[in-house]
């Protein structure tokens, strides 16, 4: 099913000097947080057509199962995009890396079978929107799969979370948010909970502003009109 080209300016989103620092820094988070068997878990057992937003410099793509057919992968950052196609084209599964925005994504209506949100909605510009637009291109009974960070639960530390999102970090982290709150955010989106696990990144060492984080999944509802 070819993608639907109704995009926003390929430099929609433009962060070259983060894009070159997250490309580098991801596979090390991979590797020594743990973050690469975290990336696993959220996609296993995923099959059919997948949407990821943004997708980054691909480093989801060699998690996806055999069982997934197709992954439109959403990334509006043109060095990452660059990064991510070349990834995508020794991918385990066929990959297409679109431009575009998690606001506005250029697909069709119930076209997927599940999405992936992996440390993203922390930067989107719009949550609200970012979600509506994943609830709209799932298919009834389709999945959406979250690894992210969000608002710490101790005082302390979300007390400084909401002033660094105030402050240096959002300009610092390319529009980074460290104190959103994820799961209300997808419930309130119309999405039904699955289950979730809050968890630590990186599980020993220092806590950083995004350490907190969430894991789960949801499900878009079935309504009476699609039995």
């Amino acid at each position: 099913m070819p993608v639907c080209r109704r995009t926003p300016p390929r430099d929609a989103v433009h962060h070259p000097l983060f894009a070159r620092c997250y490309a580098r820094m991801g596979p090390l988070a991979d590797e020594r947080a743990g973050v690469g068997e975290l990336r696993g878990e959220l996609l296993a057992g995923l099959s059919g057509r997948v949407i990821e937003i943004g997708a980054g410099n691909g480093l989801n793509f060699p998690h996806y199962p055999e069982a997934v057919s197709e992954v439109v992968a959403i990334e509006p950052e043109r060095h990452l995009r660059r990064l991510a196609t070349r990834v995508g084209l020794r991918a385990g599964v066929p990959v297409d890396v679109v431009p575009g925005v998690a606001e506005a994504l250029p697909v069709k209506s119930e076209a997927f079978d599940a999405a992936v949100a992996c440390l993203v909605l922390c930067s989107v510009r719009d949550v609200r929107r970012a979600l509506a637009e994943l609830l709209r291109v799932l298919r009834p009974g389709g999945e959406l799969r979250f690894l992210e960070h969000g608002r710490a639960e101790g005082r302390v530390l979300a007390t400084t979370q909401r002033a660094l999102d105030r402050t240096v970090w959002p300009l610092m982290f390319g529009g980074c948010h460290t104190a959103r709150e994820v799961r209300s955010a997808i419930a309130a989106a119309g999405f039904e909970p699955i289950g979730h696990r809050r968890l630590r990144i990186p599980e020993r060492g220092p806590t950083l502003p995004t350490s907190p984080c969430v894991l789960g999944a949801a499900r878009r509802p079935v309504s009476p009109a699609h039995p």
